[in-house]
């Protein structure tokens, strides 16, 4: 036998009066707020004072407060562990992201360096690893090429006179970068780091591994051996893959095998990583490692020679002189920099945010604006391109011990290192390698593919977002590609707050509790009385829908109703005018057939209240009438609508309301609203929303005190209760 465990439900027992709106503000008395005006709050903007100016200093330079608090004994050494081995990631990651930005390798190491100092200054992530980042990069090197093709001449722009194409490319980089800089400081000026929020998350998955496809495709250039031209614009992809494949049979043998041994290492070695990252005190730097041993390896064997291995080549030593940005170049790249702005900045901000929950701490998105900002115009000036975050970066960073943003100032003093001393070890280093480790390390983004199957079976419409968003990177490039995810996002928005899920609800037995009664076993409806939930904001988008779903709740047209009961009337009068019609009792008629009147002349009156100040009776519509005259029957007297759930109404919805409910009273169904927002009825009392029809006592606290005034006002015998179980 198996026993049914008994569970004691726990009770609550409320007595209190049947709440109206207008009864519990005679009751209750509010308190009066004194709202500020915008003359104050301007007043208020620009008042400075001391500890206002200390507040200000401390959020202009975010270092500042963690310095205050550095533990130099418990934190130093994590931090110097973390630095050295982020700053030997960064240097690699820097020479191959630069591939990718179509740019000659040693700029990825201006990257790794000048924003790293800004952003040590101004950000407010203690983790994040600052430098380039692979979707970034990729948009770079989409301008630069588009601006300084491969093959044929570049666009007519004043200043490329004297220049190579390399360096050509360096400012159109520079350029772009700086002007993306620009758009962000602005940005986070206006205060406006919100704008990332209209960014989601499932946007971003479809949007991040369509630029791993992008990315992918790139790099096969490197991996193979073959001189491939940069394309960009939509459909490039295709064409890449097209001039690839043409001339796939001069694939360099030494290349592939290089890469496809250097991808398998890496990849087990990153797994260990991961399965073992518990056991083990820092990951194993396995890319680090493998580029070492690759150029030891191509150096001794010559590759570049003996091969026909294309190298890194030579790389200077030192920095590079400042350069000011060309103006015509902004024109050119105005629309592709906005969408880098905001991906460099929702990308950096979003894994911020990840490890300021995991460490407790408070993260500015309108600061983190301005610090990516000035890192990006600073580092544009120093030739340095597009910088981020890399989240496998950021993972070394965090994952090494490193506590604060001393790790990236430190990382940066090794790319500085290798950039003033050492550089020419790396010289040998094949491109292919610096190909495979970025091929290798796009595995999380385009493992971000498994997402889709989820979505299709969670919600179609987040799925649909995706799917689009990825496509249209993947066939138009990544800036339009953005462009369009973002305008479907927005249209599934749309989508889901014009076509709410609009529901009647019922009383669950014996409780004061109203859920929807399709979903329900055991119910109680009152006859006669409707109620119906609107699950969202109702707008001028919306407002038709909802008219159209509450006269399927109540199962009757009310416009349609009233029309036809003041035709009825119509009919009446002349029946009774010419004779035709005696009144043999009380509300009852005595006549011939008589048919229907169908004029619909003045139409106008036909909308109006129903008068019977000319008739000796008053009609009631739901008996027989006279004259084979045929009325529609209303069999709900009492309508709730539950505002719970109404965020906001504008001035369109106020009037599609007004209409509505005037329609319903005009055929004597009693119409109350529930649970609405104080700001809600202080908006609908402003915008005179009440007259002698629509009075402010149809507003109720709860949907409970509604119920048991109507049931009070319109009693139901035992015998006409309606108590639905659903078996």
């Amino acid at each position: 036998l198996i026993k049914k465990k008994r569970v004691k439900m726990k009770q609550y027992v409320v007595t209190r009066p049947l709440y109206s709106e207008d009864a519990f503000a005679d009751v209750h008395e509010k308190i009066h707020r004194h709202h500020k005006t915008v003359r104050h709050h301007v007043k208020q903007y620009f008042t400075c004072d001391l500890k206002r100016a200390k507040n200000a200093a401390l959020s202009l330079l975010p270092f500042i407060g963690w310095m205050r608090i550095y533990q130099l004994k418990e934190w130093l050494l994590s931090d110097i562990v973390s630095g050295v081995s982020t700053g030997l990631v960064a240097v690699l990651q820097g020479l191959a992201y630069s591939l990718l930005a179509s740019l000659p390798p040693w700029y990825g190491l201006f990257t790794a360096f000048f924003p790293v100092i800004v952003y040590f200054f101004l950000g407010t992530s203690r983790h994040i690893s600052v430098g380039a980042f692979p979707v970034l990069s990729l948009m770079v090197g989409a301008v630069v090429t588009r601006l300084v093709p491969d093959e044929g001449p570049p666009v007519n722009i004043t200043g490329f006179e004297g220049l190579t194409s390399d360096e050509q490319r360096v400012m159109v980089a520079a350029s772009v970068t700086f002007l993306m800089g620009i758009m962000q400081l602005a940005m986070g000026l206006l205060q406006v780091g919100f704008i990332v929020m209209y960014l989601s998350d499932t946007l971003v998955s479809g949007f991040t591994t369509a630029a791993a496809v992008h990315i992918l495709v790139s790099q096969l250039k490197f991996v193979l051996g073959l001189v491939v031209p940069g394309l960009s614009g939509p459909l490039s992809i295709v064409y890449t893959l097209e001039k690839i494949f043409v001339q796939i049979e001069k694939t360099n043998v030494c290349d592939l095998v290089t890469s496809i041994l250097i991808m398998v290492v890496v990849f087990i070695v990153k797994e260990i990583n991961d399965r073992y990252k518990a056991k083990l005190p820092v990951p194993i730097p396995i890319e680090v490692i493998m580029t070492v041993i690759a150029c030891g390896v191509s150096y001794a064997f010559n590759f570049r020679v003996n091969y026909k291995v294309d190298v890194v080549g030579r790389i200077p030593v030192g920095y590079e002189s400042p350069m000011a940005p060309n103006m015509q170049i902004f024109g050119q790249t105005a629309v592709e920099a906005f969408p880098m702005a905001i991906v460099g900045f929702a990308v950096a901000f979003s894994v911020a945010k990840v490890y300021s929950v995991k460490h407790d701490y408070i993260i500015d998105g309108n600061q983190e604006l301005i610090a990516f900002g000035a890192s990006n115009i600073i580092g544009a000036a120093f030739k340095s391109f597009a910088a981020s975050t890399a989240l496998s970066r950021s993972a070394v960073q965090e994952s090494t011990g490193g506590k604060t943003q001393i790790a990236g100032l430190l990382s940066a003093l090794i790319v500085m290192v290798v950039t003033l001393a050492i550089g020419f070890l790396l010289e040998p280093l094949p491109k292919s390698v610096l190909g495979a480790v970025v091929i290798v390390n796009l595995k999380g983004m385009l493992m971000q593919i498994r997402e889709v199957p989820y979505l299709w079976r969670r919600d179609r419409p987040d799925c649909v977002v995706w799917l689009v968003t990825c496509l249209a990177s993947i066939l138009l490039g990544l800036d339009l590609g953005l462009a369009v995810g973002l305008g479907m996002e927005l249209l599934t928005v749309v989508f889901r707050a014009q076509f709410p899920r609009c529901s009647v609800l019922a009383n669950i037995t014996g409780t004061d509790i109203y859920k929807d009664r399709k979903d329900y076993m055991s119910i109680y409806e009152p006859e006669g009385v409707k109620i119906f939930r609107i699950p969202s904001p109702i707008f001028f988008a919306n407002i038709d829908f909802f008219r159209g779903k509450l006269v399927e709740a109540v199962g009757f047209n009310p416009l349609r109703v009233l029309r036809k009961r003041n035709k009825a009337l119509r009919t009446i009068r002349k029946l009774l005018k010419k004779g035709e019609l005696q009144m043999t009792s009380v509300n009852n008629f005595h006549s011939q057939s008589y048919p229907e009147s169908e004029d619909e002349s003045n139409m106008e009156e036909l909308d109006q209240p129903t008068d019977f100040k000319d008739l000796p009776v008053q009609v009631n519509w739901n008996s027989e009438l006279p004259a084979n005259i045929q009325v529609p029957r209303v069999d709900v007297h009492s309508l709730i609508l539950d505002f719970s759930a109404v965020s906001f109404l504008d001035i369109s919805a106020l009037k599609g309301l007004k209409a509505a409910l005037k329609e319903l009273i005009r055929v004597e169904v009693e119409v109350y609203i529930v649970a609405c927002d104080v700001y809600i009825q202080k908006k609908l009392h402003s915008c005179m929303f009440f007259d002698d029809e629509v009075k402010s006592s149809m507003f109720f606290l709860t949907l409970h005190d509604a119920m048991l005034h109507i049931l009070e006002k319109h009693p139901v015998n035992s015998e006409n209760t309606k108590v639905c179980e659903k078996v």
